[in-house]
């Protein structure tokens, strides 16, 4: 007995979408084909938030110049495998709230896959928790606050010294010329407030004596009276812990109050502090948290210097730091390789270990995302120029 053929009554409607799928599906490898080798070419977003207006920033100018030097210079020479980095930038005004808002903009609106240069002690603090929750790294801060070098975020790759190094650098250099009684003129917020306990127990632990504190206002407006009030305390030197306005203010307040020596803190002499200090300048002690930009003595400082002629900027300190933290997130970049994402970004830095950028290391794992401990103390002579 023979079967007889039974046409199923969907096998024609079955074999026209098998035909329109096929049809669709040859159209659409070609376009994704396309796309991918469109996002192969795409430029990797970096997102950065800073203070792009407001009293911070002409203090922050010149470390975006030797950033973007970097970056220009890398791309120059091809990127990363061909693909651009891009910075998108936007104003934080110098503040928590807002920076925290960008972040969230740069992240999900602009599609960055990692955030980069983020400036001050509350700032970071604030955009700490975001990471995590984005899955998205911050290479390169400007604060050596404990509370954000301590912090342990996975997310988190500092590539500088601590306060806490500095201040031990600061009081071991005054105790050893026998400078052993010490005053504080510190900012009165979140970065002058945390740093404070840092160089007490520094002063104790090293043997000299903590004299007294006293807070000034972040415009530097009342600079004046806390000279006044320290000069009390007959201090032998005072260290200073500002950035921006205040330093001004306070550097001058002291040279007519006081007499004493003043050091600070990396952050706290950037070039657009001496600039405004001019003559005043002369004999302020910075602990400073990169080796001299001057010298020709290392590979990245020639590259540097060669890096400030071509784009028309001065060689300097705050110019080199900005230059030398592109350097690292531009290793990280070329070791993830041009399909990076924010995830194999920071897990390409924890491995990275030792870098060398000729001649200044930076060391990273999984236990130690804080890069670099280094510092020296430099004087600033005539000029503005820094004597080692």
């Amino acid at each position: 007995m023979t079967t007889p053929f039974i046409v199923h009554p969907c096998a024609p409607r079955r074999r026209l979408l098998q035909s329109l799928c096929a049809s669709a599906c040859a159209l659409t490898w070609p376009a994704l084909a396309q796309q991918r080798s469109a996002d192969a070419k795409a430029a990797i977003l970096i997102g950065r938030s800073s203070a792009l207006s407001g009293p911070m920033a002409p203090f922050l100018t010149p470390v975006h110049e030797g950033q973007e030097a970097a970056l220009a210079d890398f791309n120059e020479a091809g990127g990363v495998a061909g693909r651009k980095v891009q910075l998108v930038s936007l104003d934080d005004k110098f503040d928590a709230a807002l920076a925290l808002d960008n972040a969230r903009r740069l992240v999900q609106d602009s599609g960055v896959i990692a955030l980069f240069g983020q400036a001050g002690t509350s700032q970071v603090l604030a955009l700490l928790p975001y990471l995590a929750q984005a899955r998205t790294p911050l290479v390169a801060v400007y604060t050596g606050s404990p509370a954000v070098h301590g912090a342990r975020s996975p997310y988190l790759f500092t590539t500088s010294a601590s306060y806490a190094d500095e201040l031990v650098k600061i009081v071991r250099n005054l105790v050893a010329i026998q400078t052993t009684r010490i005053d504080v003129a510190y900012e009165n917020n979140d970065f002058g407030k945390l740093a404070l306990p840092l160089v007490e127990k520094a002063i104790t632990a090293e043997g000299g004596t903590f004299v007294g504190a006293h807070a000034m206002h972040s415009s530097g407006q009342d600079a004046e009276a806390a000279a006044k009030a320290l000069a009390a305390l007959r201090p032998q030197a005072v260290v200073m812990i500002a950035a921006g306005p205040p330093v001004v203010a306070y550097v001058r307040a002291n040279k007519a109050h006081l007499g004493v020596p003043v050091y600070t803190l990396s952050l706290g002499a950037g070039a657009q502090v001496i600039r405004a200090l001019g003559s005043d300048a002369r004999g302020l002690a910075v602990a400073r948290t990169t080796p001299p930009p001057t010298r020709l003595t290392t590979a990245v400082a020639r590259e540097f210097q060669a890096s400030m002629k071509r784009h028309g900027h001065p060689v300097d300190y705050d110019r080199f730091r900005g230059y030398l933290d592109a350097r690292i997130l531009i290793e990280g970049l070329r070791a993830a390789g041009p399909s990076v994402t924010g995830a194999s970004l920071a897990a390409t830095l924890e491995g990275l270990h030792k870098v060398d950028l000729g001649g200044y290391t930076y060391q990273y794992s999984a236990q130690n995302r804080n890069g670099s401990s280094y510092v020296d103390i430099a004087v600033i002579g005539p000029d503005g120029n820094y004597m080692h």
